[in-house]
This record gives C-alpha cells, structure tokens and sequence, in this order.
C-alpha cells in the first residue's frame, strides 16, 4: 500500500480550499465571478487507481445582482459581455465598472487601466483610451429656426395699398413671433418672424435682427382644408451681424404649421445655435455613451464603451485585479455597442456585485475540510499498516 493517492487527495483538498476561501475572500468584490474546483480520477493501467488530480479551476460566470450607487461614472453590464480596458499597454476585460477620471482625463478604474470606446460615439471604428477633453465647447451660428404654429384663417389681408413693409408699424404685418439666435462667436441676437397674410391661404414670412430685416421673404400656402401646401423661399435668410464674425444665413423650417379658425399661437419654437460652454459634467446613460454637459445646456456624445464577448468565457485567464485577458481557449473577443448583438445593456449608476453565494461556499467549506480529513485518515491507517508490516519478526 502507498501513500501517492492518499497525498494526492490532500493536495486536491488543499487546492480546493483555496479556490473556496478565494470565493469567500471576494464576496464583496465588485465584477468577481466565483470559481469551483474540477477534480478528474488518475489512473496508470491499474486496477487500483493512484488518486485524485485538480482538471481545472473553472470560472462561473453568471451575472451578480446590480447595486445602486448613485454616481454616474458607475456602470454594470446586465446580460453577457465586459468591458474593455487598456492597462499598461495590455487589453483586459473586467466586469467591475467602478470608474474615475483620473487628471490627466481619462476614464479610469480603480487600478489606472483606461476604459476603452469608440470615439465620438461612432461604433465600429478602433476603440481608443476613453478621453475627456476638459476645453470648452466652441460656439455655433444658428443655422436653422424650426417654429409649428397656426395662423388665424379669420384674419384680414393685409392690403399695403404701396405701403412697403416695415417693421416699425404693425399695419403692415399680421402677427410675430421671438426667437434668440447665435452668430459664429456666440454672441445672441433676439430675432422676430413677420407673418403677413397676402391673400387667399398665402401669408408670407419676414426675419429681423436688431431692425435689420433680412431682404428675402418667404411664402407659406395652405389647401381648403388649412394645411400647409407648399413654401417657397424659407431656406436663406442673410444677415451681416458685422464684428468680424461670420454673416448669418439661416433656414425656417415651418413643418406643421396650420391656417385654421383659431387664434394665432405658437405650440412649437427651436433653434440649433448656441455660445460657448464650459465642461460642467460626465454621465453614461443606458446606451452606453459617455455625454459631456456643457454650461451652455448643451451634450456632446464623446465616446460609446466598447463591450466585448467570447466564444468561451470561461476560458479567459484571470490576471487579478477584477479582469481577464483573452486567450486562445477563450477565443478572440467580439466587440461592439452595448445592446447590439449579443452584448449586454449599460446600467448607469450602479455596479455588478460579486456572484459569490456566501452560504453555498460556507458549506462547500464544511464539505472541503471533511474531505481533507479524511485523506490525513488514509495516511494513518497505511502509516499504521506499514508500522505492523515493519515489526513482523
């Protein structure tokens, strides 16, 4: 009788309390998925087996319960994949998505790795370093005024008889309306739209800036039933704002709008200029977009993480803290937008916990510590055979 099976049931025993107290040590650690012990029988062409080997120590990698956290740097995945990192030059894969920008404005872990996306939230190019640039964001002419409203189908033409337009004297136009526009530094202007009904289900539509009033006019026409038909000239209106900034050529855009029986009224005014900002804050949302606000009211869309999927996921090799790297029993990573494929969603502002069962590997423990017992048994009583075998005389 020897003692190698003996001795390989306490190595296996030990291996598989380590993996147990490992779990139980990282109950509380964020992303950590638990591991289990996978022991294969040994045998050499006896009849008798020679014990017991470790085959493996596989990683059980399903989802932990999501935690609020209430910070908006904190995400968690809800379904499959991880996010993806650069630490030191080497891509790694965690789950733990408890992030920080660090100074130099990147989005960072607590160890420093830079979180990956697709720049400029345009996926499917290279991921790159999340970075967060700290400027400001540069002012934006107004381009385009947007208003849905309706015009009084009762009112009077307004019958100018010569009398030229002039936006001093209301006699020579129906009804206004106000809307702050921007030049290509920044500076606002408040302008008013002219609305004076021509005839018949024709109005025509004048801007004015700071008494300036752009020379071009629109025409707006509407059908028996009220509804717009057609316009004509509403996608130039030229202004010269002066200053050394650049001249204002915007377009209206009156989609909607109604001649019916009713009072005049604006239900719907908008304008794509603004000045200039300053970074106030980062968010991610459920797409997954790392959003910039600005002091001006404005979001940018600075990056989209990057989420990453394996064929075989259990075959990622943990390189400790909270992340994996790829190797070839794992399978090159597929990448992609979080929700697109197989990848998970995004939660914002809360964290994965560990999926460790903490009663599960309590008794699991009890389990462990009996079978190592129990092969310390197996090598008193061959100690005790061979002690016998020893004294024959």
């Amino acid at each position: 009788m020897g003692f190698s099976q003996a001795l390989s049931g306490l190595n296996a025993a030990a291996t598989n309390l380590d993996v147990i107290g490992n779990n139980v040590a990282n109950s509380q650690t964020v992303g950590f998925k638990a591991g289990r012990t996978l022991f294969a029988d040994v045998y050499a062409g006896a009849q008798a087996g020679l014990g017991v080997k470790v085959a493996a120590v596989q990683q059980t990698f399903t989802s932990g319960t999501l935690e609020s956290t209430g910070r908006n740097l904190d995400v968690a995945i809800s379904g499959s994949g991880f996010l993806r990192f650069d630490q030191n030059g080497q891509t790694v894969y965690s789950r733990n998505g408890q992030l920080n920008m660090d100074a130099n404005g990147y989005i960072v872990n607590a160890q420093g790795a830079r979180l990956t996306g697709f720049p400029d939230g345009k996926v499917g190019g290279d991921p790159e370093a999340i970075f967060i640039p700290t400027g400001g964001l540069e002012a934006s002419a107004t381009t385009s005024v947007s208003a849905t409203l309706n015009l009084d189908a009762a009112t009077l033409e307004i019958d100018r008889l010569g009398v030229p337009f002039d936006a001093t004297d209301d006699s020579t136009y129906s009804y206004t309306s106000n809307v702050t526009i921007y030049d290509s530094q920044g500076n606002d202007y408040a302008a008013t739209l002219y609305y004076t009904k021509t005839g018949d289900n024709t109005w025509e539509v004048r801007v004015g800036r700071d008494g300036e009033i752009a020379t071009a006019a629109g025409t707006l026409n509407f059908d028996a039933n009220g509804l717009l038909s057609s316009t004509a000239g509403l996608d130039s209106f030229e202004f010269s704002p002066g200053g050394g900034v650049t001249d204002l050529d915007m377009a209206l855009q009156l989609d909607g709008t109604t001649q019916f029986g009713n009072d005049f009224e604006l239900t719907a005014l908008s304008q794509d200029g603004y000045t200039s900002g300053s970074l106030v804050g980062i968010a991610i949302d459920e797409l997954g977009n790392v959003v910039g606000n600005y002091s001006n009211g404005q979001t940018r869309v600075i990056s989209t993480l990057v989420i990453a999927n394996f064929a075989n996921a259990e075959g990622l090799e943990p390189v400790g803290d909270n992340a994996w790297a790829e190797t070839t029993s794992s399978g090159q990573p597929i990448i992609g937008a979080p929700g697109v494929g197989l990848a998970g969603t995004v939660a914002s502002g809360v964290v994965e916990n560990s999926n460790v069962d903490l009663t599960r590997e309590l008794v699991n423990l009890i389990i462990a510590q009996r079978n190592y017992q129990a092969n310390t048994q197996t090598i008193k009583v061959q100690d005790e055979v061979l002690q016998s075998v020893v004294n024959l005389r």
